[in-house]
């Protein structure tokens, strides 16, 4: 009962109970890749001698700029199997930051991807610390980059032995680490010990979570450098489910068609990932032969999203709601069987929120004294958890990152009596106008809804009357529509009065961060000042 919770259990697992399964990659360059798990463990374990070959030890630190691909997902295995932490870095960080989170969690070697050569042109001479560069890819596709020495993945790997005993290590020793999108000030690294992700990976295998089981395919389109994907590539393999690897082909057309020749059952991304697929599919009136589920977190997915997913796909949606700082998911949202009897709008309406924690989760709101409010769905406060995978305290901080063992989330939320949580907003984008409170989430759903919408972005800006006044600003479906008129009027019956925005701004594209939600700094910069020009 002692035995340690290890990633290189779940690899091992994986292997030996499901040895023939398939993990699929599309790559950088060339085909579609096809291998098994046990190929997956032969290689993970060439990559960790080769590692421990160059003097690493556990402990060290291997950073990734990579995508969802095989050799990825070897690295996730081979490093932490061996004692080391695998530190997954987001390549849509501007370099600055990239440069400084490589710093900052002390990587010794860097995995990347050829596709990222001009990122790593741009921070190698910034990250003194980093002894070796290795590109994912053969020789043929390992780019030169001046002063530095750069390893082929494939020539480094090669001559190594697939002999390994992975170590049995302390289960709380870090296994991962990934920072913050920092949105505000410098990343925060979050350090992940195996006994957290491989909880997490558990948790998402139940049937009210994902239900991942060795009946599923798995497309995991949530990035491996976000948050670990939501841990699929620890879950496919522990439950034995063949897992799809986009690569970084994540367009509506790339993602349907890896869909339907791979029979994908399960999929899991951000909204804007999914509004993306579904545009694809109205303009080609296309449909799914086998998806018939989908993980959606990041940010909100608004109702009538969900409603088309449900009603014109058939794909049932599981709506959550986690963060850097869980691990994966903490809470999610699904129909069960009492409320498979509802209306579809009251199925829409349950979905849409951030549902229920996961066991090993706790949940609660509270006021700005700190005191815990009711469970009645109505009064909202500051959304706090805590649990088996939650963040104690951020990488190389001594500080607690807790309020009395609470983790204090910085989104604004209710929660029902039966224990339903709903996101009203973060912190710092709740709009208060006249003393009043706006939720700028529930404004985009309902602008969502608007048939010429393709993407709604609300903001809250500083007027000379009001304190604040919301601004919907809107990509549309066509070029040809620009009624803001009906626009407004179309909210006026679905929000309060005093809710409706002061004005519409059509806009081409909306700033999306690297972990594709809207980047709302980058709005109020740009229309801040819009009502009293």
């Amino acid at each position: 009962m002692a035995r340690p919770l290890l990633v290189s259990a779940i690899l091992e697992h994986g292997a030996l109970q499901f040895g023939s399964q398939q993990v699929i990659s599309r790559e950088t360059h060339g085909p579609l890749h096809s291998y098994t798990f046990k190929a997956l463990a032969h290689r993970s374990k060439q990559l960790a001698n080769a590692l421990l070959g160059l003097g690493l030890k556990p402990g060290s630190v291997v950073g990734s700029i990579a995508w969802n691909n095989y050799r990825h997902l070897e690295a996730y295995y081979g490093v932490s199997g061996t004692g080391m932490v695998m530190h997954t870095c987001n390549p849509r960080l501007h370099p600055d930051q990239l440069a400084y989170i490589i710093n900052h969690a002390e990587d010794e070697v860097i995995l990347f991807d050829s596709s990222f050569a001009p990122l790593v042109k741009a921070v190698v001479n910034h990250c003194p610390k980093v002894r070796h560069w290795i590109c994912l890819a053969d020789e043929s596709h390992t780019p030169s980059i001046e002063g530095v020495h750069v390893h082929s993945y494939e020539s480094f790997i090669r001559d190594q032995s697939a002999l390994l005993d992975w170590p049995d290590l302390d289960e709380n020793l870090g296994a991962a680490l990934c920072y913050t999108s920092g949105t505000t000030g410098n990343p925060k690294g979050v350090l992940y010990s195996h006994r957290a992700i491989v909880l997490s990976a558990l948790s998402a295998c139940l049937p009210n979570v994902l239900d991942i089981s060795s009946k599923e395919t798995v497309l995991p389109v949530v990035p491996m450098f976000h948050i670990n994907a939501w841990c699929l590539p620890y879950a496919s393999l522990m439950a034995g489910a063949k897992l799809v690897l986009p690569g970084p082909k994540l367009d509506g057309a790339s993602l349907y068609e890896l869909m339907e020749s791979e029979k994908v059952t399960l999929s899991a991304g951000v909204p804007t990932i999914w509004m993306g697929l579904v545009n694809h599919l109205e303009q080609h009136n296309l449909s799914f032969s086998t998806m018939r589920r989908t993980g959606v977190g990041g940010s909100a997915m608004p109702k009538a999203l969900i409603a088309k997913f449900n009603e014109v796909y058939k794909v049932d949606v599981r709506h959550g709601w986690g963060m850097t700082e869980t691990t994966a998911v903490a809470t999610i949202s699904n129909i069960g069987g009492e409320e498979a009897s509802w209306t579809d709008a009251l199925r829409h309406e349950l979905v849409a929120k951030q549902g229920k924690s996961v066991f090993g989760i706790e949940i609660k709101i509270v006021d700005e004294q700190g005191q815990t409010l009711p469970r009645d769905g109505q009064a909202q406060g500051e959304l706090m958890v805590r649990g088996q995978w939650i963040v104690e305290n951020y990488h190389n901080s001594e500080q607690t990152a807790l309020v009395d063992g609470w983790f204090p989330t910085g989104d604004i939320a209710t929660i029902d009596e039966d224990g339903v949580m709903q996101i009203r907003d973060r912190t710092k984008d709740v709009i208060k106008s006249g003393g009043e409170w706006i939720s700028s989430i529930e404004l985009e759903n309902a602008a969502a809804a608007h048939p010429h919408v393709a993407m709604a972005a609300v903001i809250g800006v500083k007027h000379p009357k009001w304190d604040e006044r919301p601004l919907l600003l809107i990509v549309r479906k066509s070029q040809d529509f620009a009624d803001k008129h009906a626009i407004l009027a179309f909210l006026s019956e679905r929000v309060a009065k005093w809710w409706v925005p002061d004005d519409v701004v059509f806009v081409d594209s909306l700033p999306v961060g690297g972990t594709g939600k809207v980047q709302k700094s980058e709005l109020r910069i740009q229309y801040g000042s819009i009502f009293s020009e």
